[in-house]
């Protein structure tokens, strides 16, 4: 049933992002060249209207350091916003805490450290702003009918491998990439 729901998510997907940018995500997930995995998450910045902005910000530590502040500011202001059932409360401030720690520790450039921990935050946040439906296999396609830049990302971060051997500049960039749209959302 998953495997049918994320074949659903593509083609929803397709009316919604170039094709340039569904392939380049494809070649990033697969690239072990540098060059090759930068001019790709560049391209797939296109999905969330940013590759001028992307480019910029893959190549430039300080534009990279706005963003993980920016990132920080807004993730922290959607979840401190969020209203949640008192039996959530707790997860609310782990989400809280976990977001400093990451923030943290991409600021000190570990971005491998930094790249399953901002799933399992990020995972905890939506839940937080969207509630159980986010366990639902129909997510995806849920996000993308209810709010389509938003659900652009979501599927965006569900093509992500949630374990690799990647490089630092590789996890930096699936990263950066998740934080960019969350920084703007």
């Amino acid at each position: 049933m998953a495997m049918e729901n994320a074949a659903e998510l593509d083609k929803l997907i397709e009316q919604f992002v170039e094709q340039s940018a569904i392939q380049a995500l494809s070649r990033f997930v697969g690239t072990e060249d540098k060059n090759e995995a930068i001019e790709s998450a560049v391209k797939v910045a296109g999905a969330f209207s940013a590759e001028a902005a992307f480019s910029k910000i893959a190549e430039d530590k300080v534009a990279e350091g706005h963003l993980v502040q920016s990132f920080h500011k807004n993730l922290q202001l959607l979840v401190q916003k969020t209203w949640v059932e008192q039996s959530d409360a707790d997860l609310k401030e782990q989400v809280l805490f976990r977001l400093n720690e990451l923030c943290k520790d991409m600021s000190e450039k570990l971005y491998s450290k930094s790249y399953l921990p901002f799933f399992s935050m990020l995972s905890d946040a939506v839940y937080l702003m969207f509630g159980v439906q986010t366990q639902s296999s129909e997510f995806g396609e849920y996000a993308v009918r209810i709010d389509p830049e938003f659900g652009i990302f979501w599927w965006y971060i569900s093509k992500l491998p949630k374990e690799n051997g990647w490089t630092e500049e590789k996890c930096r960039l699936a990263l950066l990439l998740g934080m960019y749209f969350l920084a703007n959302y």
